[in-house]
């Protein structure tokens, strides 16, 4: 689509407000702010914070996705993260590979590799006893196939939006720690100390919030649910499991996912699915006893060098899903100035650079939001 050009001396006069600085709203502000806009960035409790879909640690970021848009935004998100540490090298982006694990019925590898290949992404398909060979830390029992995507890996989550969020200050942004309500009328922002913002345009990137801020457009669309997420300790001296040796990972018959030991944290075993439902403000962070049980089984089952590993950290998060567990990315269906973004799923963290790039273009009319993500998709036809 032909986007409109706009000088950088009207867009000055353009006021933007963003509400929550996670991975989406704090790539967004800092976009509107690099392209001119004058951008207030909102956030209740602080960017990555424990509360947030982009708070601990880390989050895999992996192009093997069955649908091109995610292919094509998870490359150009690379490219941003590869930027923006040649401007700030505290490190952000690790690439330790990724090992896919499937059972006999899994679609989605062999709709997935054809995108990869033609975007020049390398992809391997492994048997499981070639996996052992190259893998002999991983037990391959119930595993039909694996596939192993080297350019794949991690991302620091809760530092990365605190960098974001740094970046944005320093290149002129205004940074207010503040809850934020739509006013009614869609024109301004109740502010949690008394105050109410007033700006050309508002972008809502609120996580689990979304729903709840506006009820009769996405409410019951965004479900947060709980997960619980584990970090075991290494054996003594033991680097066969670090990230300087050992990839990523994500077991589909298990539903379960890890990262290796980051930053000497230990071993990251995170579950894939449940149906918990979970509040993301008063939600109680205790983790709980029996996804304990079920990780420590898991680990020493498909890790055997692991049984019995310490558990040293452990941390609840959300899910914020939607229906089909793609993104929302739109305008308010009644306010063409609001722009409402959400439904990470479980995925969107690794997506939110390029997800910013795209939101700060619509904001300026710069491009229109795209029907794959729109509101419209959950419409009854």
């Amino acid at each position: 689509k032909k986007r409109r050009s706009h000088p950088r001396s009207i867009l000055a006069w353009m006021r933007v407000a963003v509400v929550g600085a996670g991975a989406f709203g704090g790539w967004t502000a800092l976009h509107l702010q690099r392209l001119g806009a004058r951008v207030t960035l909102l956030d209740a409790w602080g960017p990555g914070n424990s509360r947030a879909s982009s708070g601990g640690e880390t989050r895999i970021i992996r192009t093997l996705y069955a649908d091109r848009i995610y292919v094509e935004l998870t490359l150009r998100s690379m490219e941003l993260w590869r930027d923006f540490e040649r401007r700030d090298p505290r490190g952000l982006l690790r690439r330790t590979g990724l090992l896919r694990m499937v059972g006999p019925d899994d679609p989605l590898n062999d709709r997935a590799a054809p995108l990869l290949r033609e975007a020049g992404v390398p992809l391997e398909s492994l048997t499981p006893a070639e996996a052992s060979r190259r893998f002999p830390e991983v037990h391959f029992g119930g595993i039909n196939r694996v596939f192993y995507e080297p350019g794949a890996g991690y991302l620091a989550a809760r530092r990365g939006c605190q960098m974001i969020c740094e970046a944005f200050q320093r290149e002129g942004g205004e940074y207010r720690q503040l809850a934020a309500v739509p006013h009614p009328d869609l024109r301004s922002l109740s502010l949690s100390d008394g105050a109410r913002l007033t700006a050309d345009a508002y972008v809502f990137a609120c996580g689990p919030w979304l729903g709840k801020l506006f009820p009769d457009v996405v409410g019951g669309l965004v479900t947060p649910q709980r997960r619980d997420v584990f970090f075991f300790g290494l054996p003594a001296g033991d680097a066969r499991f670090g990230d300087d040796r050992f990839p990523c990972w994500w077991d589909t018959v298990a539903q379960y996912y890890g990262v290796p030991g980051n930053e000497w944290r230990g071993f990251k075993v995170g579950e894939d699915a449940g149906d918990t439902p979970f509040d993301p403000t008063d939600g109680d962070r205790a983790p709980s006893p029996e996804a304990l049980r079920a990780a420590r089984e898991y680990l020493g089952f498909r890790f055997p060098a692991l049984a019995g590993a310490p558990l040293v950290e452990s941390r609840v998060c959300q899910y914020e899903l939607t229906p089909d567990k793609h993104l929302i990315v739109d305008r308010h269906p009644q306010a063409e100035h609001v722009l409402l973004s959400g439904g990470g799923s479980g995925h969107g963290y690794k997506l939110g650079a390029a997800i910013g790039e795209q939101i700060a273009e619509i904001v300026l009319g710069r491009r229109s939001p795209n029907p794959f993500f729109g509101l419209s998709r959950f419409t009854p036809r």
